[in-house]
C-alpha cells in the first residue's frame, strides 16, 4: 500500500512538472507575440492614410499694423474768428463739403476794396487808349510831336499793367473770401474738432481744425525680417521652394478671426529699417463695412512659395525625438512597421508639410501608435474609410470560417 501511495505522488509530482513547463513555454510564447506587436488575434490593428505629393504652398505670418488710405489734416488757409462748426464728429463728409465759417466781414471787405480798384484801372485804361489813339494820327501829319506820341503810347501801356494787377488783387481778395470757408479736402470719416465757435486760427498754426480718414481701403504695414528673407532666398536659390505667383494676403485679426475678404500686396520697400532689423511690406484691403480701423495690430498671413513634392501628414502622426527631429511610422513591406525621418517645413491647419522623407501612396500610421514598435507586423486600415467601400469577396472569405467555427 506504501509502495502504490510513492508511485502515485511520483506520477503526480512529474506530471505536474510538464504543466509547469508547458504553462511557462506558452508564456514565453506569448510575451514573445506581445513583444513583436502581435496579440491574442494576430497583428495590432493601426489606423493609416496613404499620402499623395502634390503642389503646397507654403505661408508665413507676419506682424502688422492698419493704416488709413488717405488722411488729411483739415488746416485754416486765412487768419480769423470761427463763427461756425458746420458738421458732427464722427460723421462721414464729402470732399468740399463745408466744415467751419471763419468770419468773412474783412474778406468781403478786401474784395470789394480790389474790386474798385480794378474799376478804376479799366477807366484810366479807357483814357488812355483814346489819348493813343488821337496822337497815333496826328504825329502823322507832325500836329504833335514825336515825343508826345511816345509818352501817350506809354501811358496806354502803364494802364493795361495796372488792369492786370487789378485783377490778381480781386482773384486773390476772392481766393481768401473762400478760404473763409473751410472746405473738406478728401471724403471719409472726420473725427473730433480742436476748436469751438469763438476760437481765434491762423493760417500757419500747427494744430490742425479736425482730421478726415479715408478708411473705405486700408493699407496694411507689415514687417518682415531680414533673417526670414534671407532663408527665402535660399530656398528659392537650391530650388527647394518656388516662387509663387500670388500677391493675396489673408488678414487674422487680434481675436484671432480670419477678416472675410483678402488684400493684396502693394509693394515690397527696398531699404531695411537700422532700428527693427526689418523690411517693409504694404498690402491693401477693401473695408466696405468699416471693421478695420486704422492703428489696429493685425497678422497677415502671406504666401512664400510652393513646394512642388509636397505631402500632408496629419499632426498625430508625427514624434519628435529629444533633439527634436521629426519622424512617422510607416506601414511598409509584409504590412510590417517602418520608422521613417522625415523633414517638416510648417503645419497648415492639422496636417504637417512634410518636404522630404515620404513618398506617393506610403502608408502613414496615425492612429495606434502605442500599439506598435518597430518592424512588427501590424494590419492597417485606412483611416475613414466605409463598411461599403471593403471588397465583397474578402469580406465573404472572412465570413466563412466564423460560420464554420459557430456550427462546431
Amino acid at each position: 500500500m506504501r509502495i502504490h501511495l510513492r508511485t502515485l505522488m511520483g506520477h503526480t509530482g512529474r506530471a505536474a512538472l510538464i504543466v509547469g513547463a508547458a504553462g511557462v513555454l506558452f508564456v514565453g510564447c506569448g510575451n514573445k507575440n506581445a513583444a513583436q506587436g502581435m496579440g491574442a488575434g494576430g497583428p495590432a490593428e493601426v489606423g493609416i492614410v496613404v499620402v499623395q505629393s502634390e503642389p503646397v504652398t507654403l505661408t508665413t505670418e507676419l506682424s502688422g499694423r492698419t493704416s488709413a488710405f488717405l488722411v488729411s489734416e483739415v488746416r485754416p488757409q486765412v487768419n480769423g474768428i470761427v463763427k461756425s462748426r458746420l458738421f458732427e464728429e464722427g460723421s462721414v463728409v464729402s470732399a468740399g463739403q463745408s466744415l467751419y465759417q471763419i468770419d468773412a466781414a474783412p474778406y468781403q471787405a478786401a474784395y470789394n476794396s480790389a474790386a474798385a480798384g480794378l474799376a478804376q484801372a479799366n477807366a484810366s485804361l479807357t483814357s488812355a487808349k483814346l489819348l493813343a489813339g488821337r496822337y497815333t494820327e496826328l504825329v502823322k501829319i507832325n500836329a504833335v510831336s514825336q515825343q508826345a506820341n511816345d509818352d501817350a503810347q506809354a501811358a496806354l501801356q502803364t494802364a493795361e499793367a495796372n488792369v492786370a494787377a487789378q485783377r490778381a488783387a480781386v482773384e486773390n481778395a476772392r481766393i481768401n473770401l473762400g478760404y473763409t470757408k473751410v472746405s473738406a479736402p478728401i471724403s471719409g470719416r472726420i473725427g473730433k474738432s480742436s476748436v469751438t465757435s469763438g476760437a481765434l486760427v491762423t493760417a500757419a498754426q500747427a494744430t490742425p481744425l479736425a482730421t478726415i480718414q479715408a478708411t473705405d481701403r486700408i493699407y496694411v504695414d507689415i514687417n518682415q525680417t531680414t533673417s526670414e528673407l534671407l532663408s527665402l532666398q535660399k530656398a528659392m536659390a537650391d530650388g527647394s521652394l518656388n516662387a509663387s505667383s500670388s500677391a493675396e494676403v489673408e488678414l487674422i485679426l487680434e481675436d484671432g478671426s480670419v477678416y472675410p475678404q483678402k488684400g493684396r500686396l502693394e509693394f515690397s520697400d527696398v531699404t531695411v529699417d537700422p532700428e527693427t532689423g526689418s523690411v517693409n511690406l504694404r498690402a491693401i484691403f477693401n473695408n466696405p463695412n468699416g471693421t478695420l480701423l486704422p492703428g489696429m495690430y493685425v497678422r497677415a498671413r502671406l504666401s512664400k512659395g510652393v513646394v512642388g513634392q509636397g505631402i500632408l501628414v496629419p499632426q498625430a502622426a508625427v514624434q519628435r525625438d529629444p533633439k527634436g527631429n521629426a519622424s512617422v511610422m510607416v506601414v511598409g513591406k509584409d504590412n510590417k512597421v517602418e520608422p521613417r525621418p522625415v523633414q517638416i517645413a510648417q503645419m497648415m491647419g492639422d496636417k504637417w508639410v512634410v518636404t522630404s522623407g515620404l513618398q506617393s501612396n506610403d502608408r502613414v500610421i496615425v492612429d495606434g501608435l502605442m500599439k506598435v514598435r518597430g518592424d512588427a507586423p501590424v494590419k492597417p486600415v485606412v483611416v475613414g474609410a466605409k463598411e461599403s467601400d471593403a471588397p465583397a469577396p474578402a469580406a465573404k472569405a472572412a465570413a466563412a470560417p466564423a460560420q464554420s467555427s459557430a456550427k462546431q
